[in-house]
Formats: C-alpha cells, structure tokens, sequence
C-alpha cells in the first residue's frame, strides 16, 4: 500500500523567515509553492535529494493549523507517506487497525488527495498519506 516517504512537514509562522534557514543557510533548493484549501494555508516544497520538506503556514488565524502552532510553536508537524490511491488506503488502514483520523481526504500538494491518520492508532506520530 505504501511506496515510501513523501515528505516532511515543518509547520511555520512565516514561510520567508524559515526560507533563510532551510534555503540560505542549508542549500536546499525551492521546488515550488502553492496555496492549498481555498487559499488558507501556504505550501513550499524544497528539495531534501531523496525526499521534500514541506514548510506550512497557516494563512488565516480560523485554520486548525494556527492553533496548534501557538500550542506547539514552529516545528516538525508529520511526515507524508505516498500512496497509489488515498481512498483505496483509507479502506485498507481501517483493515489494518490504523484509523483514518478525517472521514474524507483533503487537498494536498499539486492536485493530490491527503489523508491524516489518527494518532492513537500510529503510536502519537502524525502521519499523513497522499495520492491521487
């Protein structure tokens, strides 16, 4: 079901200040960035050689994101495993004692469908799938 690590995700309070860190600093070339979720939240993609680190700010102060980040601060958010299909793996993680943590996928990076799983079945790591 799993074709291997997608990305890492670091959650931001502004996405150009973490840029002087991961870009200038550490040399990790910008791939691309898009607003995703009706333009709520910020996603810019660097390339990591074998994997992405995906910085995410939150746009809008009513985004979930907003009030974890004032619980938790900038950090490590979760990382992102690649499926074939987002709906196929919510079937199959149920099957698998891994709960899916949202009824349905949400949009993702370029197009993709994103599911999260439900922490308590994952040993408290965020763990995110995304396909098509």
């Amino acid at each position: 079901m799993f074709k291997g690590l997608d990305h890492l995700a670091i959650v931001v309070t502004d996405t150009r200040e973490a840029l002087k860190i991961w870009h200038d600093r550490l040399g990790f070339p910008v791939l691309f960035s898009e607003r995703v979720m009706e333009g709520k939240i910020l996603l810019t993609h660097l390339d990591l050689g074998n994997t992405h680190l995906q910085l995410v700010e939150s746009l809008t102060e009513d985004h979930p994101l907003s009030d974890w980040l004032k619980v938790n601060g900038s950090g490590l958010h979760h990382f992102c495993l690649s499926v074939d299909n987002v709906g196929a793996a919510y079937e199959e993680a149920s099957k698998l004692g891994i709960t899916p943590g949202e009824i349905k996928p949400h949009q993702g990076t370029q197009g993709k469908r994103a599911l999260f799983l439900d922490k308590a079945s994952t040993g408290g790591v965020q763990v995110e799938l995304t396909g098509i």
